[in-house]
Formats: C-alpha cells, sequence, structure tokens
C-alpha cells in the first residue's frame, strides 16, 4: 500500500511575481514604417526589450492621444506569447507653480530692482547738485577738484548700473528656465496615452514587439507645378507631381521610411435605403407641409420635415483632416518617389531613402514624379461678357499616374501665371487647365444693329432683325508652335441666340446657319424617340468663310469628352472656330430675327 504524499509534495510551486517593464514609446524605440493616407497615417513602432521567465507585464507610456484605439495592432518575435493589450489615458500629475529656487530667484530680483533704483537716484541727484553751483559762490582755485571728484563719483555710480542691470537680467533669465522647468516639457500633452501587455516569456532573453497604429491629425494631399512652353513642338507641357505632408500627431517622425497611399478609408458608409413615398389627397394642414404637383393632388414624402426642408443625413464617423495651409508649405528638397503598387482603385508612393517630418502642422513637399505630357492649346473669348482673350491647355494624361485632386501653379514660358485646380483625372483622361489671358488676341464686340419690319395682312406680325459683328485680330508677330499650326492660332469666340419661352414668339438664326441635332437617316428635326434611342446625329460645323467654321458650342468636343449631343444648341450657344493667321484680321457677323404679333410687348431683347 503506497503512502500517502507528504505536505511537501502537495504544496503550490513558489508564486513567481511579475517582471513590470517600464519603457517610454519616444526613447525606447524607433518608427520603422509610416504610411499616409488622406486624413490619418499608420505608424510602426519597434521596441527592443530584455524579459524574464514568466509573465511579464509591459507598460509602454508617451503613445499619441489622436492613436485611433480599435487600430492598434500589436506583433512581436522571440520565445513568447503575447496575453492582452489595453490602452488607457495617463492623468498628468498637477504641474508646481513654485520652488525653493524660484522663492529664491524672485527675491534677488526684488532687491536688485531696489538697488538699481537707488544708484540711478544717486546719480541723478549728483547731475541735480552740480547744475545747481553758481560760479559767484565758487572759488576757481576749487573748480578743478569740484570737477573731478564728478567724474570719479559718477563713473563709480555708472559702473554700479551696468553691473546691477547685468545682474537683474541673468536673474530674470533664471528665472523663465525655472519656470519651465516647473510646467514641464512642451508637448508632452500630445503623448499622454499608455499601452500596458501581457507577456509571457518561456525563457529569459531579448524579444522585439512591434505596435501598429493609425493616427489623426495626419495628411497628405496633392500639388503641381504645371510649366508650358509654348515653342516646344512635342509635349510642351511639363507636369510636377507633388505630395505635401503634414502632422502634428506630437511624436515627430525623423528617419522614418515613408509611403503615400491613394486608398481612402472609409468607416460607416453603405448604400443608401429608400423610405416609401406615398401621394394622397391634398387636404389642408396647418401641421404638414405639402408640394403641391396639380390642383387636387398634392405627395408627401416620409422623409420630408416641417417646413420642407429634408432631414440632416445621420453622421457618418469621419476621420480628423489636419488643414493644409498651401502659404505655410515647407520646400524640402525634391526626389523622385517610386510606385510600389498602380491600379484603377488606389496606387501606392514610396518615398526614397529616409525622411523627417516633425509634428509641426506645416507641410512638407516630396516630388512623386516628373511627367512631359501633350496639351492642345486653344484661345477662347466671350466677348458679349468680356472682351479678353483666355488662353487654356487641354492636358491629356498620358502615364499610370491617377492625378488626385489638387492645386496646381501655372507657368508659362518661366512667368508664373496663376493657381489653377486639377480635378481628378485617371490615366488617359484628359483635363482643361486656364493658362491666364493672352493681351495680344484683340476681339472687338461692335454696336448691335436693329431692324423692324411688318408682315401679314390679317394677323399682322412684328419682325426684328438683329446684326452683330465681331472683329478678332491676331497682333502676334508669328506662330505658335504647339497651336496647331505654326502661321495661325486657333481662336474660339462664343456667343448665343436667344431661346422663346412663348409659342407666339419665334426665334430664327440667320447667320451662321445652324442646324439643331438630327435623327440619322431622317433628315428631320431629333425626337424624343430618337434621342431616347441614341440616334440623333451631330450636324456638321458650317464654312463661313476660309479659315472660319461655326457650330453649336460643345460640338467641337464630340469624340473628345461626354457630349450630350440632345442638348446641343438648346440654350442657344454656339461658336465660331476661326484661324487667324499673324498680324491678321477676321470679321464674323451674327445675325437673328425675332418674330411676334404686332404690338406684343417682348422682355429679354
Amino acid at each position: 500500500m503506497a503512502s500517502p504524499p507528504s505536505p511537501v509534495e502537495t504544496s503550490p510551486p513558489a508564486f513567481q511575481p511579475v517582471n513590470n517593464i517600464e519603457l517610454v514609446s519616444v526613447k525606447d524605440s524607433k518608427i520603422i514604417s509610416v504610411s499616409v493616407y488622406a486624413g490619418r497615417a499608420e505608424v510602426t513602432r519597434l521596441f527592443k526589450f530584455t524579459v524574464k521567465t514568466g509573465q511579464n507585464l509591459l507598460n509602454i507610456i508617451g503613445l499619441p492621444r489622436v492613436m485611433d484605439q480599435d487600430s492598434l495592432r500589436v506583433e512581436g518575435r522571440g520565445a513568447a506569447t503575447i496575453h492582452d493589450v489595453t490602452i488607457s489615458t495617463i492623468t498628468p500629475p498637477p504641474i508646481p507653480t513654485s520652488s525653493p529656487l524660484l522663492v529664491e530667484l524672485l527675491s534677488k530680483q526684488k532687491r536688485v530692482e531696489k538697488a538699481l533704483e537707488r544708484t540711478l537716484k544717486s546719480l541723478s541727484s549728483l547731475e541735480t547738485y552740480l547744475s545747481s553751483l553758481k560760479a559767484e559762490h565758487l572759488q576757481v582755485t576749487k573748480l578743478q577738484e569740484v570737477v573731478e571728484q564728478y567724474d570719479v563719483t559718477a563713473g563709480g555710480l555708472d559702473e554700479k548700473v551696468t553691473e546691477l542691470e547685468k545682474e537683474l537680467n541673468e536673474t530674470e533669465e533664471a528665472i523663465k528656465d525655472e519656470k519651465q522647468r516647473l510646467a514641464g516639457p512642451t508637448g508632452n500633452e500630445k503623448l499622454n496615452l499608455k499601452a500596458t501587455i501581457g507577456v509571457f516569456a518561456d525563457s529569459e532573453g531579448e524579444i522585439k514587439i512591434a505596435l501598429i497604429y493609425a493616427v489623426n491629425s495626419a495628411t497628405w494631399s496633392a500639388g503641381y507645378d504645371i510649366r508650358v512652353d509654348m515653342q516646344s513642338k512635342e509635349k510642351p507641357v511639363t507636369l510636377i507631381y507633388k505630395g505635401s505632408i503634414t502632422q502634428s500627431t506630437g511624436e515627430d517622425w525623423e528617419d522614418v521610411p515613408l509611403t503615400l497611399e491613394t486608398a481612402t478609408p472609409t468607416f460607416g458608409v453603405g448604400v443608401p435605403t429608400l423610405t416609401p413615398w406615398t401621394i394622397s389627397v391634398y387636404r389642408p394642414s396647418y401641421a404638414r407641409t405639402s408640394h403641391k404637383l396639380e390642383p387636387g393632388i398634392s405627395f408627401y414624402s416620409s422623409s420630408m420635415t416641417p417646413g420642407g426642408a429634408p432631414p440632416a443625413p445621420m453622421a457618418s464617423r469621419m476621420m480628423d483632416v489636419a488643414p493644409v495651409s498651401s502659404s505655410m508649405e515647407t520646400q524640402i528638397r525634391h526626389r523622385g518617389l517610386q510606385v510600389s503598387s498602380k491600379g484603377n482603385v488606389s496606387a501606392t508612393f514610396g518615398v526614397p531613402g529616409l525622411i523627417n517630418i516633425p509634428s509641426d502642422g506645416v507641410g512638407h513637399s516630396v516630388t512623386i514624379v516628373k511627367l512631359e505630357l501633350d496639351a492642345t492649346m486653344s484661345w477662347v473669348c466671350v466677348p458679349k461678357k468680356d472682351g479678353k482673350v483666355h488662353l487654356k491647355a487641354k492636358i491629356k494624361n498620358a502615364s499610370e499616374y491617377t492625378f488626385l485632386p489638387g492645386n496646381a501653379s501655372v507657368y508659362v514660358d518661366g512667368s508664373f501665371i496663376s493657381k489653377s485646380d486639377v480635378p481628378l483625372v485617371s490615366p488617359d483622361e484628359s483635363f482643361d487647365c486656364p493658362l491666364g489671358l493672352d493681351p495680344s488676341i484683340r476681339v472687338t464686340y461692335h454696336p448691335r444693329t436693329k431692324k423692324v419690319s411688318k408682315s401679314g395682312f390679317y394677323n399682322k406680325s412684328s419682325i426684328y432683325t438683329f446684326t452683330q459683328r465681331i472683329t478678332v485680330h491676331n497682333t502676334k508677330t508669328s506662330g505658335s508652335a504647339i497651336a496647331g499650326s505654326p502661321d495661325a492660332l486657333k481662336v474660339k469666340v462664343i456667343d448665343q441666340v436667344p431661346i422663346s419661352e412663348d409659342s407666339t414668339i419665334a426665334v430664327k438664326l440667320i447667320q451662321p446657319l445652324l442646324v439643331l441635332p438630327t435623327a440619322e437617316g431622317t433628315g428631320t428635326l431629333g425626337s424624343a424617340s430618337a434621342a431616347a434611342a441614341g440616334e440623333l446625329k451631330v450636324p456638321p460645323p458650317v464654312t463661313v468663310s476660309q479659315g472660319v467654321v461655326a457650330t453649336w458650342d460643345g460640338a467641337d468636343e464630340f469624340g473628345r469628352g461626354d457630349v450630350d449631343v440632345e442638348a446641343l444648341g438648346k440654350e442657344g450657344r454656339f461658336c465660331w472656330i476661326c484661324s487667324v493667321p499673324p498680324q491678321g484680321k477676321i470679321g464674323l457677323v451674327f445675325q437673328w430675327e425675332v418674330s411676334a404679333p404686332a404690338r406684343t410687348d417682348i422682355t429679354g431683347l
């Protein structure tokens, strides 16, 4: 029969105390990776420390306050197991307002100030005494003695004033330093989070742990330098694609590998849901607002609020975006970025080498890429509103990069012209870039003439015929190499014919003689069914004279962009495309007539 176990054999093993490890995030780790998105950034910090066998409790203080706590991930290498991770806020101790040294310095400041005041008063009294002496009361033999005594006394007082002023300045600087020491280092209020990580180690040794977390108050935005060489025949546009990085997270990014991400994380964004839309017989009610469609019928939408205004949408979980002030942008040395991934949805731009981005809320620029692009130049004028001629370029993005929306600085032949906005541009897509005004192209809008005539025997009508002359003058001595021809410029002049909103008033465009889009193969004006079937055909341009064609505004863009064929001419806008040679002039004539029953008061003419 086995003997019962002894009390020594049944006692539990000795309790092993938990090994506490205290680390400061900024001092005891290194940032090994930063990915910046539009509105946030993802930071990876690497910690190295020694653990003991068994339970270890790692406390990391000084993590940024703007950290998204739900995004924190912990990864590690070594013979250990991570048990749990918690995040808490550090409550800073109360800041002391006084110290023995500060009390002593303040007392010394008062003593020096009083001593300086007495010395200055003594010097002033000496000056007063000397000025009060009169020649009749002073012997000539004593004059030299008085002057010498004054010089010695005043000199001593001057030296004492200098010493006291120096001592007072040193005391005030010491007081300022002591007050700053008591207040603590600036910026610590932004690093007030603490991470507590439980680590069970199989053996004693060094392990590595990486904290990966997202932070707000960090962003990057696209910016562009667009430089146009008007004398270049091929690829006249040089586009410098830049990224401006801004962060005020509280921790400086020093010598870090940096990537810029074009993807935008979204949170809480789903497909909208339609609410029921019901109609009923209109019944007046003071407590309910209706939208009347026709007599006796109205509709009520359950999504409307009293007063007819739609309800405010529910707030989504949006990320904090730190504003980027272009006026505060800090230029750092330019270096091209590497595109580690490209796609129709997003791309990743990697900054070569290491980079410093301090937590100062200031934009720091890096160059993503420098591109040579093709462009088509055009001169556009709307003389009815303004006789100035605008120069613009249609630039084609022939690269593999997606241009994000951003501001652009535009330069023409090395001179700064204007600030512009670049929209979202996909590869192989084109965008318009204004290049300012061209004063060498002058457009004159002559006074309009009007003639009135009558027609009809029983039903008399009044016919108003209007004539508008326009002169385009190219004062250049030579053509532009990128205007499509070295000899002539393509100038687009836009005008409009009025549109009648009354069936009794008819408007007819006489010159240029343009027709509305027609259904292909029918030769008739496009009907609603033809438009719905997509059968409308863009009318060809009308040749007005040599080098001048007229067309509906927008028809000249057909095939190069999204043009609504059905809308062409519906608002009365049309244009002339003029090839104007250097030192050449072209005259344009715009004529239309308006007919209405006699004695009809027509507004808008």
